[in-house]
């Protein structure tokens, strides 16, 4: 992938490892630095199934919002969306609803940088650079103003993203905002990391990220992920491992979950 927009050395901060490109390393990209690999590469040997979680993670996107589209859901806005990878968001959407309208949205200038390289001619999708933690700058923002009508339904992804606010900067607030500006009929595609399955190895994943200089995340266990679903009906399965929410015939689970997913259309 060529990069077109030019990124100031001043933006990058390689040196502190990123979620997006942490990610990316997991789901065996080329666009990470040597901080992300090595916060990577120490959590594997505390939970070598990770990968597969990721994996597992994307998986649930594209089933998720291809259950949105057919829906009848032709906007969305994906924030924290990460690197582009294969099936992105607006390839699946546009997949089946193909005047669907894309607002990607990270705070990493990287993932902007490839995306806009990526998208430089799609007119139906767009990529933002601003902060989940301060939600009205991005319903505010030019670009997600221009591309969404928030006087109709919008499907919300917060796929992997939340557990990087922090108690401290009112995560549920955060979400309040979001769905306080969408319209009934709304879905939210949401997944957060947890520690449900094995705590032990669990909060000896979290050192790994706590002894970087990165952002760790916050685990939640199942009860606070379903409280990010108020104001929403819960779609079955209800909030589940992702390999488990309405799984295609093939779908292969990590020995053990590190996340809890779950799609809820606003009352």
């Amino acid at each position: 992938m060529r990069v077109t927009q030019r990124i100031r050395t001043s933006d990058l901060k390689t040196h502190i490892p990123h979620p997006a490109r942490v990610y990316d390393y997991w789901l065996g990209g080329k666009d990470n630095f040597a901080a992300d690999r090595e916060v990577a590469e120490k959590t594997l040997v505390v939970a070598p199934e990770t990968p597969r979680s990721a994996r597992s993670n994307r998986a649930f996107l594209h089933r998720a919002v291809r259950l949105a589209a057919q829906a009848g859901i032709s906007q969305f806005l994906d924030i924290g969306s990460g690197l582009p990878t294969m099936d992105n968001t607006h390839e699946v959407a546009q997949g089946t609803a193909p005047t669907a309208r894309v607002v990607y949205v990270d705070n990493d200038p990287i993932v902007n940088a490839h995306g806009r390289a990526l998208l430089a001619e799609t007119g139906s999708t767009t990529v933002v650079q601003a902060d989940l933690r301060d939600p009205d700058s991005i319903l505010h923002h030019a670009e997600v103003q221009r591309m969404l009508d928030f006087d109709r339904p919008v499907a919300l992804l917060l796929l992997g993203v939340v557990h990087f606010v922090t108690d401290d900067e009112d995560p549920y607030g955060v979400v309040a905002r979001l769905r306080a500006a969408m319209v009934p009929g709304s879905y939210l595609i949401f997944s957060h990391l947890t520690g449900d399955a094995d705590p032990i190895k669990a909060e000896e994943a979290m050192d790994v990220w706590r002894q970087s200089p990165g952002r760790p995340p916050t685990l939640r266990n199942h009860a606070q992920v379903e409280g990010f679903f108020d104001g929403f009906d819960i779609l079955e399965p209800g909030v589940v491992s992702p390999d488990r929410w309405r799984p295609e015939p093939d779908t292969e689970g990590p020995e053990r979950f590190w996340l809890w997913a779950g799609v809820g259309i606003k009352k």
